[in-house]
């Protein structure tokens, strides 16, 4: 029997108003279900909701037919681990409990066959703009989220939005490079001190990138779902990177 394929994904941005809704939410959805006879495994890497916030009695609206895939798909016995991106802090108790997924605030690293993997979103890889790390703190700072919870969703649901839209109108990281030469020259420290690292899989930057970092290691930048379409998988012997057709 041949080994089933791990799967690597992320910045869906499902639910950002500069996507066509529902249509995005059937195209990624659809590709979840190509590949729910082959996967073993799928690792979703951050960014898969544009926002999320959950409260403790009340969750978001919305994502029904991708969340019934997840759920679909660990129900059958596959494994889904979701590392959170810097749009889907905010995930606690509930996506675990109804959907069967694994949720990781920060990295994993696993092996799969012989090969090691380092797993992140990518955004806190790296000496980042200092105005970045204080975001990241104060959003994780659980004080800070018992505050904003406690606003009206009518107004945080609308300004985290914006804000979105916002940051992703800038661009800044994606368009310059910077964020990709960080990411490469962190892997290249890492693997000083941790050698055994085979493959380095990142998100966040919305490119696609498949750098070689010599000695049979490779990184592997995923894309997004935006305009991209791309993902990669192992077979057990070799990680590529794709782009989904549709």
């Amino acid at each position: 029997m041949a080994e089933k394929t791990t799967y690597f994904l992320s910045d869906f941005h499902l639910g950002a108003g500069y996507l066509p809704g529902r249509e995005a939410e059937r195209r990624v959805t659809a590709f979840l279900d190509s590949i729910k006879d082959k996967a073993a495994r799928i690792y979703l890497l951050g960014d898969i909701l544009d926002y999320w916030y959950e409260y403790r009695y009340v969750v978001p609206k919305g994502f029904v037919r991708f969340f019934g895939k997840l759920a679909e798909l660990t129900d059958a016995g596959v494994e889904v681990t979701w590392l959170i991106g810097n749009h889907d802090i905010w995930i606690f108790d509930y996506l675990p409990d109804e959907l069967g997924v694994k949720v990781i605030d920060g990295y994993a690293q696993v092996k799969i066959g012989e090969k090691e993997f380092f797993l992140t979103h990518g955004d806190g890889i790296g000496r980042t703009p200092l105005y970045f790390r204080l975001m990241r703190s104060l959003f994780r700072n659980r004080f800070c989220q018992r505050l904003y919870a406690a606003i009206h969703p009518r107004w945080t649901v609308p300004f985290a939005l914006r804000w979105s839209r916002g940051s992703r109108a800038g661009g800044g990281q994606e368009k310059s490079g910077e964020g990709l030469a960080r990411m490469e020259r962190w892997a290249r420290e890492w693997t000083v001190l941790h050698p055994e690292t085979d493959y380095f899989v990142f998100g966040h930057l919305h490119r696609a990138e498949d750098i070689d970092l010599g000695e049979g290691r490779r990184m592997i930048v995923l894309g997004d779902w935006i305009s991209l379409m791309t993902y990669a998988e192992f077979d057990g012997e070799e990680l590529r990177l794709r782009h989904w057709e549709g």
